[in-house]
């Protein structure tokens, strides 16, 4: 697997992460500390680019969402309560403002949505729409 990351501006700079190569428990640690070392550097909006990545096991999974969890405990002004983040993930009216993804496989998406993590990471095929999204 390979990494690479850039900032693109929109309304706020968002880093990009473009994985090339499957997100599974061989790679998913190389991933995260990758993700991690971009959030000590001050990345507070991040995109993942899935373009190249066919495959996502739960490790992966776990990864997302390790990930969102940390962004999401960045932004005390943002943040909700527990209670009102699971009230909101399950009513559909919360989606991660700090982590998104673009172009899932078929697969990729499969496992995502089965996963549940579809209720609170909005995912896009436009590179474009997902920056200004942020």
């Amino acid at each position: 697997m390979e990494i690479k990351t850039f900032t693109e501006n929109g309304r706020v700079p968002v880093t990009i992460l473009h994985v090339d190569g499957d997100l599974d428990s061989s790679s998913y640690e190389a991933f995260q500390a990758q993700v991690d070392s971009l959030i000590e550097e001050g990345a507070r909006f991040v995109l993942i680019d899935l373009s190249h990545t066919k495959f996502i096991s739960s490790a992966g999974l776990r990864a997302f969402n390790n990930t969102f969890n940390k962004l999401r405990s960045l932004h005390p002004d943002t943040n909700l309560s527990d209670e009102d983040l699971n009230k909101g993930i399950k009513e559909g009216t919360y989606k991660s403002p700090h982590l998104k993804l673009l172009n899932l496989s078929d697969e990729a998406r499969t496992a995502f949505e089965m996963a549940g993590f579809d209720m609170f990471i909005e995912t896009f095929t436009d590179m474009k729409t997902a920056v200004a999204s942020f």
